[in-house]
């Protein structure tokens, strides 16, 4: 895998995220999009609504605005609960959350045990059983035992509230401030994550608005006004993409955790009673929709919560192996009736469903998938940026996106760029290809060199286009992972480029 470094320092080299405010000095964990970012950005998210609302007669979409009435978040328990434990160093004066330096030092815990599994690995070669080496292996079995307590207390304590007990773990562990080695802890504290502000013309409480930290609860107060005007019956799902906002105290690692950051998020009505069936069959889909991209199966994996939100009967996470660890990718919940019955009650009014057939109203059960549209992005330039060699000392960095994300899907190069016949040949093919797909002209170095620029953001083909050219109406047709080049007449271009680079490619896996 890259590494993290790299990934951060080819994303603003090559126009995919550029630091907010940079001239400024930037802004902490805020990012702009940048060229190539906004267009790969806008690919993932084309897949993902097509895939949720083009290819699901029964889920449709909406776009609800960010403001939202305050009772909004009092009824779905953000005003009273949406908190993080923090933690600050008294020498350092960095700010931590406590649960997540506990699961670090859980997390190399499981690395210990990892490193003494590959060991006997590399000893007993075919002959190694891992599965009973990890159970009867002391030192294994006592790093894997350690982590389970450790990650018990923990979730104790957090379903508890009880902030004195995390600070009593971290103190036991011996964990350090991860920048200066300084355990000098203050105690654990709640910090509520939500950005408020204020209505111009209402002072005081009554005027206090949020910046929405999740864009479901815009899903659950239309629930009525898609179901009418839709026709829906259940079980049916309503989906949106929009921005969302949490006043991160401790955001990191890039586009992993902003304060601002865009949220792909479907919720799926369903009868009360059928949620498990339901819960599965969207674990299924979803971790499909990431397969289909050619990803690894061994870089996800599904890892169930222990510490169960106050609204879910059930959650999981598709969780992807950044170049930092296995993290957080995507979530499924069983969110049970909490949502529309906690506005029900604040509003008082009725947000139910009348079952035809069994002649009762109740109020849906709800599944929700949700996945960070910036989370995503960046899995999917860990998954796909490599460091190839190419024999003799040369190299090249290529991003191996899948053709339907690439931001650029062909680029028209000119073998010379100071020859008037093949410029004017290339300009051509280029006013022809831009109406079928995103395509860019470049002349500006020599073609190897153009090349490598092209295979660093990803364009999975590019046309070059030379003095054969001129004589047979052929052009060279370069394809970006195997550098394989065929010969191939200009009026199939358009046909050929667009048959693979096509989104519904990943809808057929």
């Amino acid at each position: 895998m890259i590494d993290f470094k790299k990934l951060t320092a080819h994303c603003k080299e090559y126009g995919f995220i550029y630091q907010s405010s940079e001239i400024y000095d930037g802004l902490a964990a805020v990012y702009d999009y940048g060229p190539y970012g906004t267009l790969l950005k806008n690919s993932i998210r084309e897949y993902w609504w097509k895939s949720m609302v083009q290819m699901h007669e029964n889920i449709v979409g909406i776009d609800a605005a960010i403001f939202m009435h305050p009772k909004v978040w009092k009824a779905s328990g953000h005003v009273d609960a949406f908190n993080d434990p923090l933690i600050d160093n008294k020498d350092s004066k960095r700010r931590y959350r406590a649960d997540q330096l506990i699961e670090d030092a859980i997390d190399k815990l499981l690395a210990k045990a990892d490193k003494e599994v590959e060991k006997a690995k590399k000893r007993f070669g075919d002959s190694f059983d891992e599965k009973l080496y990890r159970e009867t292996n002391p030192r294994v079995s006592g790093y894997l035992q350690k982590a389970n307590d450790i990650n018990r207390r923990m979730n104790e304590a957090l379903n508890a509230g009880d902030m004195a007990a995390l600070k009593a773990l971290i103190e036991e562990l011996g964990i350090a401030d991860p920048e200066t080695g300084s355990k000098n802890w203050t105690d654990v504290r709640q910090f509520n994550l939500m950005f408020s502000t204020q209505l111009s013309n209402i002072a005081g409480e009554e005027g206090k608005l949020y910046l929405r930290p999740e864009t479901a609860q815009g899903i659950f107060v239309n629930f009525l006004n898609v179901k009418n005007t839709t026709r829906q019956k259940l079980p049916f799902g309503i989906a949106q993409v929009g921005k969302a906002f949490r006043n991160e105290i401790v955001a990191r690692q890039f586009i992993f955790r902003m304060r601002e950051f865009e949220q792909m998020e479907m919720q799926f009505f369903i009868k009360p009673g059928t949620q498990q069936e339901w819960y599965e069959y969207w674990k299924d889909v979803r971790l499909k929709w990431h397969l289909a991209l050619g990803t690894d199966p061994a870089k996800l994996r599904f890892h169930d919560h222990e510490n169960l939100a106050h609204y879910a009967d059930a959650a999981v996470d598709i969780q992807f192996e950044f170049p930092f660890g296995f993290k957080e990718l995507e979530g499924i919940h069983s969110r049970t009736d909490f949502d529309l019955r906690s506005h029900q009650e604040l509003s008082g009014k009725k947000l139910q469903y009348f079952d035809p057939e069994t002649n009762e109203s109740y109020i849906p059960y709800v599944i929700e998938t949700s996945i960070g549209l910036d989370r995503m992005f960046l899995a999917t330039l860990s998954n796909a940026l490599i460091e190839e060699d190419l024999g003799e000392g040369n190299s090249r960095d290529v991003l191996r996106l899948h053709p339907a994300l690439a931001p650029v899907k062909c680029a028209v190069l000119p073998l010379k760029r100071n020859e008037d016949s093949i410029v004017e040949k290339a300009r051509g093919i280029f006013n022809q290809l831009k109406f079928s797909f995103n395509t860019q002209y470049d002349d500006t170095g020599s073609i190897g060199k153009l090349y490598r620029r092209q295979d660093a953001i990803g364009t999975p083909y590019c046309v070059t286009v030379d003095f054969q050219t001129l004589e047979d109406n052929t052009v060279t047709l370069r394809e970006r992972d195997s550098m394989q080049q065929e010969r191939v007449p200009i009026d199939r271009l358009e046909q050929i480029i667009g048959d693979r680079v096509e989104m519904k490619n990943l809808f057929r896996v």
